[in-house]
């Protein structure tokens, strides 16, 4: 499914892919998150995504013209999870909304680990 908007002037679809974008790139960007995690199912490893992988730790659906973005994050030992993750949700709100002018109907930090950054 994808992003869409309609304004007087036509349709205009935003692509889901594109969307995740955004809101990892708005994620990484937040005090306290060091990365996006990228999950193995298959075995519960979790690996740290480089940062021109934001993509792969956001999913994005669609439903009643509302986003709902599921992040998920390594954060940065000695930081507050709780505080790092409402400025989270803020940032990739805020900035998704703006960029995209579409409702952000829910937006789910998922803490995936810790790292321990020099």
């Amino acid at each position: 499914m994808k992003g869409q908007m309609n304004t007087e002037k036509g349709e205009i679809l935003v692509d889901e892919d594109v969307l995740a974008k955004y809101a990892g790139s708005a994620a990484i960007e937040c005090f306290g998150v060091v990365g996006m995690a990228s999950v193995s199912v298959k075995d519960g490893i979790v690996k740290l995504l480089k940062r021109d992988s934001v993509r792969h730790g956001v999913e994005v659906s669609v439903n009643n013209d509302k986003l709902f973005i599921e992040l998920h994050i390594i954060v940065a030992y000695a930081v507050s999870i709780l505080a790092v993750a409402q400025n989270l949700v803020d940032n990739v709100k805020y900035k998704v909304e703006e960029y995209t002018g579409m409702e952000v109907g829910k937006v789910t930090v998922c803490v995936e680990g810790v790292r321990v950054i020099n």
